[in-house]
Formats: structure tokens, C-alpha cells, sequence
């Protein structure tokens, strides 16, 4: 497996590094010759959108932590652009475990496959209920837990590991994307669901919905693999997504908080 992986590696990202500024130039150029992975973002940003929307009433700003390179603010310009990472793209360096922002003046803090590089999680939920309006929340896009997700994760990124066992919430890091547990959303949200909350009365979680585009991410490569299936083809896989829907195929899922009304 990783003799394959080693062959299936994106040529343009040899010698970049991962922690480095310089990643992100490479992996928007990597998106833009991939419309099957753009679509697949674009998927996942209106599926937060419309979560955020059925979920959080409230007023407030809406920012992204995290955002990487393929920020909200792709399709919805609105939403303030932050990382821990300087990036010309974006409009804000920020650290989410404390974050610039004043106390309850957010209606929504978005979050595409950052939560589970948080080194510790708990200085963000204490963020949260500090920055959150009441009735707004966080919408997190994570690793999905089911059976193809538990077996492909681990085998993918030597720079994060996979480990529903965890008995720690949190998880050393060498660097921004060096060092990560891609099962954190599962282990806090649903197998420690009860510690999370007793931890964390002010905040609830109010839905965990899988994303059905699995097959499309894993067959365009994502970032940091080629691509697979060609672009012009993408229906087909699209069809067969649909027929095999079940949560278990998920690779991503979206999870989202909300910052209770009242005590």
C-alpha cells in the first residue's frame, strides 16, 4: 500500500512543505485543474451553508477557521477568510483557540477539515461559548467514522493518524498540518458525546449529517493524489452515490453546534 500511495502522489506538491505557506499555492493549483474536486468542495460548502441556516438562528458575523484553500468565501463572500497559516488569499491570520474576535459577536464559525488538527480542542470550545451569539453555533466539516472511512484514513496520511481508540482529546503537533487524530470528530461528538457535554453545557450538538460525495473525493484524488476518473464522467459517479447512500460509504461528515439560549 505504501509503495501504490508513493505512485499515486501528486507530482506538483514534491518538495513542498506541508506546514509551509508555500502548500497553499500548490494546492490551489491542484484544485484548479480538478473540477470534480471543485465540485465536491462546492458541495460541501452549501451543504454547511444550508445546516448553518436550518440550525443557527441568530445574528452575527460568519467566519472560517482554518479555511485552506478552498475558503466559504469561495461561494459565499461574506464569510471572513482566517487561518493559522498567512496566505494572500485569505483575510486573516487567526489561531481558533483563540480567536480575535469579541465576546458574543459571531453567529457562525465554519470549519473545513481543521477541527481535528486543533492540538486542543477544549481552548476551542471555551472560544466558541465565548464568541457565539446565543442560538449561533459551528459548522464542522470532518472525517466521516463508518466502515470505508475507519479503513481508508489510516492508510492515506502519514502526517495524521486515525484513531477512534483515543483515550485523549488532544493530539501533539509538529506543525499546522503535521501531527493530528482524523477520528477526532467521531471520538468527542459521538463516542465521548456525554463527557462533551457535561464539559460543555453551553453548547449542544444539534446534527451530524454524512456527506454523500465519497466516491468523487477518493476517485479525483483529493489534494495530494492524482486523479483517478476522468471530470467528463463524473455523473456516472454521481448516480452511484446516490444509489449507495448509506452512512457507512461517507467519508466526510458535517457536525454542528449551537451555542444554547438560556442556561
Amino acid at each position: 500500500m505504501p509503495a501504490l500511495l508513493d505512485r499515486l502522489r501528486e507530482p506538483g506538491l514534491a518538495g513542498v512543505a506541508l506546514d509551509g505557506p508555500a502548500r497553499f499555492a500548490a494546492h490551489r493549483r491542484v484544485l484548479e485543474r480538478k473540477p470534480m474536486l471543485r465540485d465536491v468542495f462546492d458541495e460541501c460548502r452549501r451543504a454547511m451553508r444550508r445546516l448553518a441556516q436550518a440550525h443557527l438562528a441568530a445574528e452575527g458575523r460568519s467566519v472560517e477557521i482554518g479555511a485552506g484553500v478552498a475558503p466559504m468565501r469561495d461561494s459565499y463572500p461574506e464569510v471572513l477568510a482566517t487561518d493559522v497559516v498567512h496566505a494572500s488569499h485569505l483575510d486573516l491570520v487567526a489561531d481558533a483557540q483563540a480567536m480575535p474576535f469579541r465576546d458574543a459577536s459571531l453567529r457562525v464559525v465554519y470549519a473545513q477539515n481543521a477541527f481535528h488538527h486543533l492540538p486542543r480542542p477544549e481552548r476551542f470550545f471555551r472560544e466558541l461559548a465565548r464568541v457565539l451569539v446565543p442560538g449561533g453555533g459551528a459548522v464542522l466539516l470532518e472525517p466521516a467514522h463508518g466502515p470505508l472511512a475507519a479503513w481508508l484514513y489510516p492508510r492515506l496520511f502519514a502526517s495524521e493518524g486515525y484513531d477512534k481508540r483515543s483515550e485523549s482529546w488532544e493530539t501533539p503537533q509538529s506543525g499546522p498540518m503535521s501531527g493530528a487524530n482524523q477520528a477526532l470528530a467521531y471520538v468527542v461528538f459521538v463516542r465521548d458525546r456525554e463527557r462533551f457535554q457535561r464539559a460543555h453545557p453551553e453548547l449542544e450538538i444539534v446534527a451530524i449529517e454524512p456527506m454523500p460525495n465519497g466516491l468523487r473525493y477518493l476517485l479525483s484524488g483529493g489534494l495530494n493524489f492524482r486523479q483517478l476518473w476522468p471530470d467528463a464522467a463524473g455523473g456516472m459517479l454521481r448516480a452511484l452515490e446516490h444509489l449507495l447512500a448509506p452512512a457507512s460509504l461517507a467519508l466526510h461528515q458535517i457536525v454542528v453546534l449551537r451555542r444554547r439560549t438560556a442556561a
